[in-house]
């Protein structure tokens, strides 16, 4: 038997995890106390505990590190004194730092950057410089200039790296909402399909039931099948009314061009018309049965016969219909649908079957999307006339 591999170790904890784990108080205070400690211990260990000139600058400078987030520029003047009498380096770099880390600007910071350096080089007192000490002067300016970039470096680069980490943190929320944009509108778009869908097909075949049930409840003999009848046909109304409310509800965005499957074409036309129980004349040009037409144009192409023949039911029973399929003349149109109906007959029942409202606008929709036009007015002879033309090619979505 193998002995088990070791278990890989863990990755090191971020500061970031460190911090989070630490009491609040220590989270809110400790950033602020920690420096000002290490500055006074600076100024101890450089200066001793004996009280003096260099001490109490010192101390002073440590202690004006308490308000260096406040007044950044401030602080810092007041810890130069520290590095050019009591010769510490903790309190006045700290200060630089945080006015590079609050107060980016160029000139403050070249400024800044000029009076640290100065304050390093320069020796307390003055008179103890000496010009010709050249080997020890340029050691001395060269530690000066590491003193005063250094903080500046770091502070910047503390700076940006809180700036992208924001804007990285935007960038999430603006996704993420985003996301959910495209999430809502995608929902929009199928409650659109789905409304258009119920509309055109379930409104379609209960105004066939109602409109057999009514001739039944006319024609039958026996009582009880008239009974019978009657309540299909009260069902079927109420079934239609419910079902306008519901797509009223749907009906929240418009939808592309692709809808629900499996969906019928003109060559279920026949068929349609067939189950209409309307008295219609249906007829097809010979240059409209070619194939190869796009799919959208005929599926919308047989919902305005299906619509329109609905319309007929509810509005002009016992009219005459004709359906014309045809190639379209107009320069760029690939496809035309005509469905007209004459004058309701006199002696005809009416189903009373409810209305939405929304199947025309519908059918514009559709035409609209597919680049076509759709057009719907009554005719001179008192019927209706609904002509829709679609081009060969519909615009992709």
């Amino acid at each position: 038997m193998t002995a088990a591999s070791p278990a890989p170790p863990a990755p090191p904890a971020s500061p970031a995890s460190w911090r989070r784990r630490l009491p609040g108080w220590a989270q809110r205070w400790g950033p602020l106390l920690i420096p000002v400690v290490f500055a006074v211990a600076d100024a101890l260990l450089v200066n001793g505990v004996t009280p003096g000139l260099e001490l109490n600058v010192s101390l002073v400078a440590a202690a004006a590190l308490l308000l260096r987030r406040r007044f950044p520029a401030p602080v810092f003047l007041v810890t130069l004194p520290g590095i050019l009498i009591g010769y510490i380096w903790f309190a006045p770099m700290i200060a630089l730092y945080t006015v590079a880390e609050r107060r980016p600007g160029p000139r403050l910071l070249g400024v800044s950057a000029l009076l640290l350096a100065a304050a390093h080089f320069v020796p307390w007192p003055v008179s103890d410089f000496e010009p010709t000490a050249y080997r020890e002067n340029t050691l001395t300016l060269i530690d000066a200039c590491i003193t005063s970039v250094g903080p500046i470096a770091l502070g910047l680069l503390v700076r940006t790296r809180g700036e992208l980490a924001a804007r990285l943190d935007d960038l999430t929320r603006s996704r993420r909402r985003a996301d959910e944009l495209i999430a809502e509108q995608v929902l929009s778009t199928e409650r659109a399909r789905l409304a258009r869908e119920m509309h055109d097909v379930v409104a379609h075949q209960v105004s066939l039931i109602s409109l057999q049930a009514g001739a039944v409840q006319i024609s039958a003999d026996d009582a009880q099948a008239r009974e019978g009848a009657r309540t299909i046909r009260e069902l079927s109304v109420r079934t239609l009314d419910e079902l306008r409310h519901m797509v009223g509800i749907l009906r929240a965005a418009g939808g592309d061009l692709e809808q629900l499957t499996p969906q019928p074409r003109l060559a279920d036309l026949p068929r349609l018309i067939e189950l209409s129980a309307l008295d219609v004349a249906y007829e097809e040009a010979d240059d409209a049965r070619r194939t190869g037409r796009p799919e959208a144009v005929e599926r919308a192409a047989f919902r305005i016969v299906q619509e329109a023949l609905t319309n007929v039911r509810k509005h002009a029973p016992g009219a005459r219909v004709t359906v014309r399929v045809m190639e379209a003349a107009a320069e760029g149109r690939g496809l035309r649908v005509e469905v007209r109906n004459g004058p309701p007959d006199a002696s005809a029942v009416a189903p009373g079957l409810p209305g939405g409202g929304h199947g025309l606008v519908g059918l514009r929709e559709r035409a609209v999307l597919l680049g076509g036009t759709l057009r719907a007015e009554p005719t001179e002879e008192g019927g209706f006339v609904v002509l829709a033309d679609f081009p060969k090619v519909p615009p992709r979505a």
